[in-house]
């Protein structure tokens, strides 16, 4: 996401940061690049505008024109500028004191309202709270069992009403029955999955205002397409005239947008983006953190969400243990198998590359495929316990089986068997390296 804007960005920072010294001519011109990429990116021509005036004042500003880097300086504003335009930091959602906490959860059809619903309920779940989802959506044809093979999938209960076999079309009815059936029932959040339509229409409209009456949410989020683009913006301020939301969902990241929406609703509707969903699987859901963004909008990276998503797969036992074995070079391809399995549940391997400064570059040009990882798991797969745990008792005779157990060449076994070496002796090398202290220094490879 946001290549073409970052490519831009890149290009105008460092013609400026390349000439002699700056002066009101070249701010000048290097704004009405930057202005033009945001425009290109399809963002708000008052908040491109706005954006680039402030960071041509503080350009102009005695810090950078005495600055003995006056490139850096700039990169500097246009970060700061940028965390300030996504909205200068993380806001969480408020619950209630007395639970249930309810959340609303509006926005237009094929927003990706329910599958949010899905993910919210996990995220929420993995907090260590109780979520029920209510299927509120009673107009569309087979919204409530979508609902409820997102629900089921990760062990969350969905309230629906229905008679005789069929969804009752009252939706405030099956809001204000879920509250009261998660207060019976222990479940301290309900999230109300509302329906939507093509466009906004005033029956939507006075819809969901008197699902917010009948149940006083704690919180509204508003779902936004983030491949609409400006449509997304001005969606978003219809919404928010008539229901005053809490907060902003930022779905289908991960598709090629052009990031006007995202760079845009903070400012024009004056609501925090709460939540951003970077893939279709139902673990792909952040938190949003407006200057991780911004990091990533200007090539540094993204380091820290690249370590807490390894966090989330490993414990400190589980790392100790890890540590251990790689010194000891007791380190095996049962274990390289294991790793290879956590490192798929953080995420698409692109997404991931993305957060390591100077990678995202790199990569940009190139198609990294999520199934990289299939032969290699076949051809583990394909050896015994023993194989596995002990890689140099493979002869010849045992590189042909496995190979024709997995459907792949001795060649590839080989290669695989070659690689895991290599491998293992690189991992005990920086395993020892960073026992002594000697860490990497994450801010100087941002800089390089």
């Amino acid at each position: 996401m946001f290549d073409h804007l970052s490519d831009k960005l890149d290009s105008a920072i460092k013609n400026l940061a390349g000439q002699g010294r700056i002066n009101e001519l070249n701010v000048a011109a290097t704004m009405r690049e930057i202005r033009r990429a945001l425009l290109d990116a399809d963002v708000n021509f008052q908040v491109a505008r706005d954006f680039t005036e402030r960071i041509r004042e503080q350009a102009l500003g005695e810090k950078v024109l005495t600055s003995v880097s006056p490139g850096q300086q700039l990169v500097k504003i246009v970060y700061d500028e940028l965390v300030h335009l996504l909205g200068d930091e993380q806001e969480d959602i408020r619950f209630a004191v007395k639970p249930p906490s309810v959340i609303l959860v509006a926005g237009l059809q094929g927003s990706g309202k329910t599958t949010f619903c899905g993910k919210l309920a996990l995220h929420l779940k993995q907090e260590g709270r109780s979520p029920l989802v209510a299927a509120a959506d009673v107009y569309r044809p087979a919204a409530v069992d979508q609902l409820r093979t997102v629900a089921d999938s990760i062990g969350v209960p969905v309230y629906a009403v229905e008679e005789d076999g069929a969804v009752v079309q009252d939706a405030v009815r099956v809001a204000r029955e879920a509250v009261a059936h998660a207060r019976k029932n222990a479940r301290d959040v309900v999230i109300i999955d509302t329906a939507g339509r093509l466009h906004v229409d005033e029956d939507m409209m006075q819809e969901v205002q008197a699902i917010k009456d009948a149940v006083e949410p704690n919180e509204i989020l508003f779902v936004v397409d983030s491949m609409t683009g400006q449509d997304a913006v001005n969606t978003a301020k219809e919404f928010n005239d008539r229901l005053d939301f809490d907060g902003v969902v930022l779905t289908k990241l991960d598709g090629d947008t052009r990031g006007g929406a995202a760079l845009s609703i903070r400012t024009v509707v004056e609501k925090p983006i709460k939540f951003a969903s970077t893939g279709e699987k139902l673990d792909a859901l952040t938190l949003f953190y407006p200057e991780r963004l911004a990091q990533r909008i200007l090539g540094m990276g993204d380091v820290v969400s690249f370590v807490e998503k390894a966090q989330e797969q490993y414990d400190e036992k589980q790392a100790e243990k890890l540590r251990s074995r790689i010194t000891s070079e007791k380190f095996d391809l049962e274990d390289f198998y294991d790793q290879l399995q956590r490192i798929k549940k953080m995420g698409s391997l692109k997404d991931l590359m993305g957060m390591i400064p100077g990678v995202g570059k790199q990569l940009k040009n190139f198609e990294v495929d999520d199934d990289a990882f299939m032969h290699i798991e076949a051809i583990i797969q394909s050896m015994t316990l023993e194989e596995r745990r002990n890689p140099e008792i493979i002869n010849g005779g045992r590189r042909r089986r496995i190979a024709q157990g997995c459907g792949l060449t001795v060649t590839d076994v080989n290669q695989l068997l070659k690689q895991f070496r290599e491998m293992k002796k690189m991992m005990k090398t920086m395993t020892k390296l960073l026992g002594k202290g000697r860490a990497v220094d994450l801010a100087a490879l941002s800089r390089n």
